[in-house]
């Protein structure tokens, strides 16, 4: 009797995210994606398809000096997908059309965006779309309103849609290589609209939908929060504020040196903001200080929300872990937040979670390292890599084909 072969809820993401970044970078590698009309080597195209799909930003060619507009919006539609999850897309095309939603649909769905139960997960579906497109959009405004002055009108606007949709989904892309290549935001490290209006795209798209399903819900009412929302809302407000008063310190002499109070404040909270998934950068990461790099690694590492656009170990894992940390010293068997005890499941996921996760970043280090790169360059690509981050000391388009390959594999791993 044949058994009929059916692939898992998980097998379904892995196998669908690789055959979206095959494609994309079958379309980047074509002429017509170029700006200057010859096709790149198909691993340079599977790289930034790779990255963009897995909303990181690492690349090995500025996006606006080597791609066309058409290249540029095939960047951009993955980086959508990417930061939605594909199952969401693909479903999402289902309820325009009108078709039901099956149960194995549902499971994938759940699976997909990190929900922590089934029911009510078309529902959820349909306002995280809603949120998604009304704060894209009325990020692109404001963003145009900024670029449109310096650039014109319609070559403003497509920066401040692609910009909008790659801040919101993390991914750390940009098209401001008409100002300089590889500048990333430092043309634009004193503007204060365009700073804040990507960090706080960034930092929405970083909670995850379940936490914004909470918020639109109850509102003001935190009290009413599920736990998992109460955790990452203040896991992020913690990192933030924290990440900021430490930059502040730390890059005063360095990167900060030449601003004053105010562009201080604003770069800080920049920097504080971006290592978390995003890799925007308004300084130059080469210049930061030994201090200012390491808390920029320790933020990639750490990461953004389960069920978000962001990637890293996930700020609930880390705090689970320092939970069970404080309750082993206080010889306490329970792990308590919010009133409310944790099971020990959770201690269990977020130890496995962070122990594969350590053990990725020190293989893929011991790579880079192997082929020529010092350690902390090294260190800082590959946790920008499976971090899904983007930010980088400059090595990428440097990268030879294993670690070009290894950077690849870590992010389609971290996303």
């Amino acid at each position: 009797m044949r058994k009929h072969f059916r692939l898992s809820t998980m097998q379904v993401l892995v196998i669908g995210f690789a055959l979206v970044i095959v494609i994309g970078g079958a379309l980047l590698s074509l002429p017509f994606s170029n700006r200057d009309g010859q096709g790149i080597p198909y691993i340079n195209g599977l790289f930034t398809a790779a990255s963009a799909t897995c909303v990181t930003g690492l690349i090995v060619y500025d996006t606006y000096t080597q791609f066309s507009l058409l290249g540029q919006a095939i960047i951009l539609v993955l980086i959508q997908i990417g930061g939605l999850g594909f199952m969401f897309v693909a479903i999402t095309f289902s309820l325009f059309l009108g078709r039901r939603i099956s149960l194995r649909q549902r499971s994938i769905l759940m699976e997909s965006v990190s929900a922590l139960k089934l029911g009510g997960i078309v529902r959820l579906t349909k306002k995280a779309l809603l949120i998604t497109l009304s704060l894209e959009l009325l990020g692109a405004v404001i963003l145009a309103s900024r670029f449109i002055p310096q650039f014109g009108f319609w070559p403003g606007l497509w920066c401040g849609i692609f910009h909008s949709v790659s801040a919101f989904c993390n991914a750390g892309f940009d098209i401001l290589g008409r100002i300089a290549p590889y500048s990333s935001l430092v043309p634009f490290a004193s503007d204060a609209a365009v700073n804040i209006t990507i960090a706080m795209l960034i930092i929405i798209g970083g909670l995850g939908f379940f936490v914004w399903d909470d918020i639109t819900e109850y509102k003001w009412h935190v009290a009413k929060y599920h736990l998992h929302s109460k955790i990452i809302l203040t896991g992020t407000l913690v990192l933030i504020v924290g990440g900021a008063l430490l930059f502040y310190v730390l890059e005063a002499g360095h990167t900060f040196k030449d601003m004053n109070t105010g562009e201080r404040i604003l770069a800080s909270f920049f920097a504080s903001v971006t290592p978390r998934t995003a890799g925007y950068n308004s300084v130059p990461v080469a210049e930061m200080s030994e201090g200012g790099t390491f808390l920029s690694m320790l933020l990639m590492l750490i990461g953004a929300g389960p069920g978000s656009t962001g990637g890293g170990m996930k700020v609930s894992t880390v705090v689970v872990i320092l939970l069970a940390v404080c309750a082993r010293i206080r010889n306490r068997e329970d792990m308590n937040i919010y009133s409310r005890r944790l099971e020990d499941g959770a201690l269990r996921t977020a130890s496995t979670s962070a122990g594969i996760y350590l053990v990725l970043v020190v293989a893929g280090t011991f790579i880079l390292c192997g082929q020529g790169f010092d350690v902390t360059s090294a260190v800082y690509e590959v946790l920008s890599g499976i971090g899904t981050v983007g930010l980088t000391r400059g090595i990428t388009p440097s990268l030879p084909f294993l670690s070009k390959l290894t950077i690849l594999l870590l992010m389609y791993a971290g996303r």
